[in-house]
């Protein structure tokens, strides 16, 4: 059985809007996320152990600052004692947040705000 041209423009603008839709809804969820980490932190609850070459350091940082999320940064090259503190970690990679004296490996919004409330 042939599909119609017509049939296929169908599917097609049918496919595009659902793959709109689902992108307007992830930014009104990252929005979300954004309001409610940002109301739960405080100056001094999220320390980011980073790194000069460290990509997800990057989507991190911008992350926080777009959502107004009061964070710290050192840099394990730059600062001794930043380096002292992301080796007790043992952790294999950057970044490394310390959620209120909690260490997290990686960046994850949802871990960041989850942590958040239970140490509130």
């Amino acid at each position: 059985m042939k599909a119609s041209p017509r049939s296929l423009f169908a599917l097609v603008l049918l496919v595009l809007a659902v793959s709109l839709a689902s992108q307007r809804w992830a930014g009104r969820q990252e929005q979300s996320m954004g309001r409610q980490v940002a109301a739960l932190a405080q100056p001094g609850d999220i320390r980011m152990l980073a790194s000069e070459t460290c990509a997800i350091c990057v989507v991190a940082r911008s992350w926080f600052s777009e959502h107004r999320v009061p964070f710290s940064e050192c840099l394990i090259e730059r600062d001794a004692q930043c380096r002292a503190e992301f080796d007790a970690t043992r952790a294999p990679g950057t970044p490394v947040l310390v959620v209120r004296g909690v260490p997290q490996l990686g960046f994850n919004p949802e871990r960041v705000r989850l942590a958040l409330q239970a140490r509130g």
